[in-house]
C-alpha cells in the first residue's frame, strides 16, 4: 500500500519521535556509565533545541563550531560548552571564551595568537589543540578530515612543543558514521604520533563520527577502548556524536504536487533534496522512503524529485505497491541529523515545518516557516 498519512500535518514537515530519541540516549547513557567517558552533543549534526530538555539529562554538554553554536549551547543547553573552529575570528573570540569551558585551536599559530587572550577573559578555560592523526577510514574523501592536504588539525610534523605548558588536551576527528573498529585503528596511529605527549594532558577528545546508535555498532568494543585509554594515560575522554543522537529518530513528510512522464513517471514533491536534505546529493546516499522499495522491486516505479529548478534536485527512483496520486504523502526516513542544520531556502523553497511526536503519541508543531524567514535572510 502507498503512503497515507495524517493530513493535519503541514507539508513539508520534519517530525521528531521522542520515543526513538530516548532509545538512542539510553544507549549513550550505558556507554557513559560503563566507560566513564563524557559525551557532548555535536550541534553541527543536530541542533533541534526544542528537544534539548529531553537530551540534557543524558549528556555532559555540547560541542560548537563557532560563536552562534556556542551561544545556543550556553543559553539553551546550559552545560559544558566546547568550541572548536578551523580558524577563529578575533572579534568573536572574547564572547566565545566567556561562555566556553574548552576552546580547541586548529593550529599552533592560532593557539599562540589567541590562547592568552582567551585565558584573560576566562581564567577557568581549558585549552586544546586539534591534531591530525593522518589516518582515517572515512567512506568518502569529501568527509575525510585526515585526507591529503586536509586543513583540519595539526600533523605531527607541524606540532609545536612550546605549546605544551599551556595545553590541557588534544582533540582529533577522524570518523564518519563508522564503527568502533575504525576508532581502534585511528587510536593506533594517534598514539604512534602523539602518545609521548599524553602524560601531560588532562583530556583527549575522540571527536565525532561514532555511529553509536546504529543497530550493528560494537558498543562493547567502544567501552573497552575508552577504558583502556583512560587507564593508560589517566585522562578524561570525550566523545562528541551528532548523527548518533539523531540517528533514525524522525522523518520528513512531503506531498505529491504533480506527476509527469518523460521516459518514466516522475513525482514532483513539495520538498527538495538540494534545499532540505543536501547530504543525499553530497554524500551521496539514498534516503529510505516508508513503504517503498528499489526501482522495479514493486509494481509502480517513480523518480522522486524536488520542486526547484535545479535539474539534479532528485531523491532517487523508488517503487510502490500501489500507484501514487497528487496529494499523497511521501515519508523520507532518518531525516533528523544533518538535515535541518543544512537546510536552505534555495529557489524560494519554504523550509519544512518542525513537529515533535511526544511519548504519548500527540504531535506538537513547534515551528512553521513563512515568507518573512526567506525575506529576512537577505537584504
Amino acid at each position: 500500500m502507498h503512503i497515507i498519512t495524517d493530513s493535519s500535518l503541514p507539508s513539508p514537515c520534519w517530525v521528531l519521535e521522542e520515543r526513538k530519541l530516548i532509545e538512542n540516549l539510553e544507549i549513550i547513557k550505558n556507554i557513559k556509565q560503563n566507560s566513564q567517558a563524557k559525551v557532548l552533543l555535536a550541534l553541527k549534526g543536530y541542533a533541534l533545541w526544542k528537544s534539548f530538555p529531553l537530551i540534557k539529562p543524558y549528556l555532559d554538554g555540547c560541542c560548537a563550531s563557532g560563536l552562534y553554536e556556542s551561544t545556543l549551547a550556553s543559553e539553551i543547553f546550559n552545560k559544558e560548552v566546547h568550541t572548536y573552529s578551523p580558524a577563529f575570528k578575533e572579534e568573536e573570540l572574547q564572547e566565545i571564551a566567556s561562555i566556553s569551558h574548552h576552546i580547541v585551536f586548529n593550529s599552533p599559530q592560532q593557539f599562540k595568537q589567541f590562547a592568552n587572550k582567551c585565558i584573560q577573559v576566562n581564567p577557568n578555560l581549558s585549552l586544546g589543540l586539534r591534531i591530525n592523526p593522518e589516518y582515517s577510514e572515512s567512506p568518502k574523501e569529501m568527509y575525510n578530515p585526515c585526507g591529503l592536504y586536509s586543513r583540519l588539525g595539526t600533523t605531527i610534523d607541524n606540532f609545536d612543543e612550546t605549546l605544551l605548558p599551556s595545553l590541557d588536551g588534544l582533540h582529533f576527528h577522524a570518523l564518519c558514521e563508522q564503527n568502533a573498529d575504525s576508532l581502534e585503528h585511528v587510536l593506533v596511529h594517534f598514539e604512534e604520533r602523539f602518545g609521548k605527549y599524553l602524560s601531560s594532558m588532562k583530556w583527549v577528545n575522540f571527536g565525532g563520527g561514532h555511529l553509536i546508535t546504529c543497530k550493528d555498532y560494537n558498543v562493547k568494543k567502544l567501552i573497552n577502548l575508552i577504558k583502556t585509554f583512560k587507564n593508560k594515560y589517566n585522562v578524561e575522554v570525550y566523545l562528541e556524536p551528532g548523527e548518533a543522537i539523531g540517528w533514525q529518530t524522525g522523518t520528513l513528510y512531503a506531498t505529491v504536487l504533480d506527476i509527469v512522464h518523460n521516459g518514466m513517471d516522475i513525482v514532483i514533491l513539495d520538498t527538495s533534496a538540494e534545499a532540505h536534505m543536501p547530504d543525499t546529493l553530497l554524500m551521496p546516499y539514498r534516503s529510505e522512503v516508508l513503504g517503498a522499495g528499489k526501482a522495479g522491486e514493486k509494481k509502480h516505479t517513480y523518480r522522486l524529485a524536488g520542486n526547484t529548478c535545479l535539474a539534479g534536485d532528485i531523491m532517487g527512483d523508488y517503487s510502490f505497491d500501489s500507484p501514487l496520486h497528487i496529494g499523497d504523502r511521501v515519508i523520507f526516513l532518518d531525516q533528523m541529523h544533518y538535515t535541518m542544520v543544512k537546510a536552505t531556502t534555495f529557489n524560494g523553497m519554504k523550509l519544512p515545518s518542525i513537529a515533535i511526536q511526544k511519548i504519548d503519541g500527540n504531535v506538537e508543531i513547534v515551528r512553521e516557516f513563512h515568507y518573512e524567514d526567506f525575506h529576512n535572510r537577505l537584504s
